[in-house]
């Protein structure tokens, strides 16, 4: 009678085990895709509780939130032969659970094979200062060339980011007096234009004076007001601007 309800006991833990394995609770976020003596079936399950038959069916859980790759640093030679490391991020998200299964063994390893071979191909495209400068195309190339190769296996890349670019010590000390240089140069523009347009102030201001000889005259008693202020102590003698008149006409 022991031996009944022992074995009993072991029969009902054994039917319970088995159908435990055949219950599957899938998150909001998460899609099954499950395969049934080996074929792959049409209908994704989830979320929510998902029966499956006991050593038939085999479920293969997929991760719809958007998944972030930080590319590791990478050794590329940019199109003018300058050695630079780059290192970027990348964002995908599998848009079709079946095929993200079916079309590649593991879309998350080849997602970042793929992001590091192609940021290495397109900025060693690319010259120094255009990958420098024009960083928004280059994240943009990326992540078309990474979308159309992803498509067939149902991953979507939805953003690339290069997020560093680190430089040879003496390509950075070029660059710093490149930009120096740069900075005289436009100083000495600005020195230049200033000069000119006072150069043109004074030449117009010579005609209005060559016109209206009164000014000459208004002019030379607001410098001795000017000096009078600056320093009490300096003796003025006033000159006759008739004087003056009769130099410039000798």
């Amino acid at each position: 009678m022991e031996f009944i309800v022992e074995f009993s006991v072991l029969v009902v833990f054994f039917v319970l085990l088995v159908l435990g394995t055949g219950v599957r609770i899938l998150k909001e976020y998460e899609r099954g895709v499950v395969f049934r003596l080996g074929n792959c079936l049409e209908q994704l399950r989830g979320p929510g509780l998902t029966l499956l038959i006991p050593f038939i069916d085999k479920l293969t859980k997929v991760e719809l939130r958007t998944l972030t790759y930080d590319v590791p640093e990478q050794d590329v030679i940019t199109r003018d032969n300058v050695s630079v490391k780059v290192n970027a991020v990348v964002y995908f998200q599998v848009v079709d659970a079946r095929r993200a299964i079916l079309e590649v063994e593991n879309y998350m390893y080849a997602t970042s094979q793929l992001a590091q071979t192609t940021l290495r191909s397109v900025c060693g495209q690319q010259e120094l200062d255009s990958l420098l400068t024009e960083r928004d195309k280059v994240n943009s190339r990326i992540q078309a060339i990474l979308d159309q190769h992803t498509d067939p296996w149902g991953v979507k890349v939805t953003l690339v980011e290069v997020k560093q670019i680190d430089l040879p010590q003496e390509m950075k000390r070029a660059m710093a007096k490149q930009a120096e240089a740069e900075r005289e140069r436009r100083a000495k523009v600005i020195n230049s234009m200033g000069e000119f347009e006072s150069a043109q102030k004074l030449a117009e201001a010579a005609d209005i004076m060559e016109k209206h000889p009164l000014t000459i005259q208004l002019r030379y008693l607001n410098t001795l007001r000017e000096i009078s202020a600056e320093n009490n102590s300096t003796i003025l003698f006033p000159i006759p601007i008739e004087f003056l008149s009769l130099l410039g006409k000798k």
